[in-house]
């Protein structure tokens, strides 16, 4: 469903295990990030007026999952650590070229977040499937299912605000394969993309 050309290591939840802090950490930021991308497009794109409402309703969902991780990490005793460099969104958002049109620039955004989106449904499917903690596995269902409609809701922005579906297809198919390299490189830490 969600298209990954290289799915994660099942082994990816044996290293989240051994560090539940810093992965609830890291979900957390993830969650504030994304909160801020939906912000940034309103701010960027307010003519849109079917965007804007997307993101208003997609921000305010963002941040109460960051308010449920933010509880999470409370609850079992600990603070919410420094932001975390996310090496991999870094990387990803090299694939198209700077430049462009506005409406160009607006599809590449919505391709970035459709796939970060959809790395981290697929992560959440597997720390709900595969984490020892029970109130975890929980959590990560629940969210899971959220992620997936992010990535759904994105990936039609996309295809409604591109030129042509078709080209629109074609460059979320390359990002794909990009970003399969990329996740050829990483899975080795304790965060939700890396």
């Amino acid at each position: 469903m969600l298209g990954l050309k290289l799915p994660t290591d099942p082994r990816w939840v044996n290293i989240v295990e051994k560090n539940i802090h810093e992965i609830l950490t890291d979900h957390a930021f993830c969650e504030q990030k994304a909160a801020s991308t939906a912000i940034s497009l309103m701010v960027r794109y307010p003519e849109e007026s079917e965007l804007v409402e997307a993101m208003i309703a997609l921000a305010q969902e963002e941040l109460s999952h960051f308010e449920m991780v933010h509880q999470l990490i409370i609850e079992r005793g600990w603070v919410l650590g420094r932001e975390r460099k996310d090496e991999y969104v870094r990387d990803l958002q090299q694939f198209f070229p700077k430049g462009g049109s506005r409406m160009d620039q607006l599809v590449h955004q919505l391709l970035y977040a459709a796939l970060i989106e959809a790395r981290s449904c697929e992560r959440f499917r597997l720390l709900s499937e595969s984490i020892a903690d029970k109130a975890l596995q929980k959590f990560y269902r629940k969210l899971m299912i959220s992620e997936a409609h992010h990535y759904t809701l994105f990936l039609k922005l996309a295809r409604q605000y591109g030129k042509d579906e078709k080209t629109v297809n074609q460059k979320w198919e390359a990002l794909l394969e990009f970003e399969a390299q990329l996740m050829s490189q990483l899975g080795k830490k304790e965060s939700i993309h890396g």
